[in-house]
């Protein structure tokens, strides 16, 4: 179920509004000057695995960081559950816009669109990076709030940040895909899967509330 959940909060991640549309944008933006839609694709790929790559080492980097030092590790293990609850209701409150949470991006737009222009195969991968560091506020909550201490209960440091970075890269492979082979009804899918993406964020919001509250119920208040 871990894993499983780890899968899902990278798919979760990548049909956001905002992650998708700067995937498509990234990906459409480096393809714009590119004739072959071999190469197209290639970039495509390439830029998704530098964005699952990203996820992958900084969540490795995190976990290790947790687990490696022994009185944290120890207070993760022996507290983990406890921090888990209020920590789900907190990003399940934030999946359903019931609050905002803000962080800065690390990488200015001008930064990207001027990589971007460069249109190469290594080019596309780096804006890949920076576009991964560029956290929304859903993105930046599944990852931080949810991935990252699922990781560190596990003590899981690369298997969970894969799977993350995995789901993450597949519906930006579709969508590569399909813009490589010049599929004119593109547009028309994106706006389907943001409509559908509303209500998988909510209906998680929910499932994140729920067992929010279970988890505060057993090991914070032990009622049962």
């Amino acid at each position: 179920m871990s894993a499983i959940s780890a899968f899902w909060f990278g798919l979760l991640t990548a049909i956001s509004p905002c992650p998708l549309a700067t995937n498509l944008a990234a990906i459409s933006f480096i393809g714009r000057k590119i004739n072959n839609p071999r190469r197209t694709f290639l970039s495509g790929a390439v830029y998704t695995i530098g964005r699952s790559l990203t996820y992958i080492v900084l969540g490795a980097i995190l976990v290790l960081g947790f687990t490696a030092v022994p009185r944290v590790s120890w207070f993760l293990q022996k507290y983990m559950n406890r921090i888990l609850g209020p920590l789900l209701i907190i990003v399940g409150m934030a999946l359903l816009e019931l609050i905002k949470l803000e962080f800065p991006a690390f990488v200015s737009n001008e930064r990207m669109e001027k990589q971007a222009e460069k249109s190469g195969l290594l080019s596309s991968g780096l804006l890949g990076v920076m576009f991964a560091l560029s956290f929304c506020p859903v993105s930046a909550a599944l990852f931080f709030g949810s991935l990252v201490p699922l990781s560190v209960k596990h003590e899981s440091y690369f298997i969970m940040p894969l799977l993350y970075g995995i789901g993450t890269g597949l519906p930006v492979m579709a969508f590569a895909m399909a813009i490589a082979l010049g599929v004119k009804s593109v547009a028309q899918a994106f706006h389907k899967l943001v409509g559908v993406e509303l209500w998988i964020r909510r209906a998680t919001g929910v499932v994140f509330i729920i067992i929010g509250i279970y988890f505060c119920l057993r090991f914070i208040f032990v009622l049962f």
